[in-house]
This record gives C-alpha cells, sequence and structure tokens, in this order.
C-alpha cells in the first residue's frame, strides 16, 4: 500500500488537522524523512498553504486545532502543536497549548524545526544582502551549490518557499529541493519578496 492511499484510509478521506475532504494531499511533517506514512499526514490545500507560509495565515481556520490536537497520530499532534505555538499571542491557541500533551519523542520532533524557540536576539539570519530572514520566507539561491549526501545540485535561481531557521546557527537555514529537506548557508541565498 503506498502512502497516499495508507493515508486516506486512516483519516477517512479528510485533512487531519482541519476535517475538509476537498483537495488533499501528503505533508511530510519535517524535518523526519524516512518516506513512511507514519512521517507524513494527509491536509488540504488550505492548511498546506498556510503551514509553509505564515504570512497567510487565516487565524480562524485553525481554530479547528481544538479537534485535532487530540489525534493519536503523532505527525498530526507535532503539526497541532506547531500550528499552536505560531498562533499564540492570539490568546485562545495558548489555552489549547497548555492542555496538549506530547510524549518526549513527539515534543523533541515538533520542536526540532525551531518553531516557537524565541530567536537569540544577538542571532540574526541575513541573506547574502544583509536582508533579515524569517521562518516561513521564500529565498533563492543565488549560486550553483552541490547538496553533500544526494547526486544533485541546487542551481543558481532555485527557489526555496518555507524555510525554517536551524536553530543556534545563525549561517545556516533549512528548506525543501527537489523534495528532499537541505541545509543551505545564508550567504548563498536571498530573500525573495
Amino acid at each position: 500500500m503506498d502512502i497516499e492511499t495508507a493515508l486516506y484510509e486512516r483519516s477517512e478521506s479528510k485533512c487531519e488537522l482541519c476535517g475538509l475532504t476537498e483537495g488533499l494531499g501528503v505533508y511530510e511533517v519535517p524535518p523526519r524523512s524516512t518516506g513512511s506514512a507514519e512521517d507524513c499526514i494527509l491536509v488540504c490545500e488550505t492548511c498546506h498553504e498556510q503551514i509553509n507560509n505564515p504570512k497567510k495565515m487565516e487565524v480562524p481556520h485553525w481554530r479547528c486545532l481544538n479537534d485535532s490536537m487530540w489525534s493519536q497520530v503523532p505527525g498530526v499532534q507535532v503539526m497541532a502543536w506547531r500550528m499552536l505555538t505560531r498562533l499564540k499571542d492570539e490568546g485562545w491557541p495558548q489555552d489549547l497549548l497548555d492542555m496538549l500533551y506530547l510524549d518526549e519523542e513527539t515534543l523533541v520532533w515538533a520542536k526540532a524545526t525551531g518553531e516557537g524557540k524565541a530567536a537569540d536576539p544577538a542571532l540574526k539570519y541575513v541573506d547574502c544582502n544583509g536582508v533579515e530572514l524569517a521562518v516561513g520566507d521564500t529565498i533563492t539561491v543565488i549560486k550553483d551549490l552541490d547538496v553533500k549526501g544526494t547526486t544533485f545540485t541546487a542551481k543558481r535561481g532555485t527557489a526555496v518557499r518555507g524555510i525554517s531557521l536551524v536553530a543556534g546557527n545563525h549561517e545556516q537555514i533549512e528548506g525543501r529541493v527537489k523534495g528532499q529537506q537541505i541545509v543551505i548557508l545564508t550567504k548563498f541565498v536571498k530573500k525573495s519578496k
């Protein structure tokens, strides 16, 4: 059984975050990438877009997490924690976060992308032009980069959407290129508008 079929069966053909039944697709919850259904969730286009682009966040949409945060699926728990953490300044998400329990391994996975971690004020993530980078930004690679551990090169001009910041290292960001989660040095990227 392929991953998509397994996810449709597990979720009863519904977005595992908000319950919509249209525009569903597989979302691999970073940074795990074993290619198994346990590391993926089934999400609708609306959830997918807002996960990858925090600037397009529609706060009322995420009230659905009141239900989905109780899922027994670790990937759903991780994404519920991350989205509630992003929205915690709204008030009600903090109340849900206070109720949400994740076992130690799942919590480590949830925090692995640096979500919710207050950035060290001394550490600023900046691109080659000195423009500050933030979680969810889109960047462009400014030179051909050989990707270690793979057989491909990230070509100059490649757009990387929905970046995450490598915690504790302001010279590195993470993003997905050709379906692979990779680490990129900030000096080789520029922020896209």
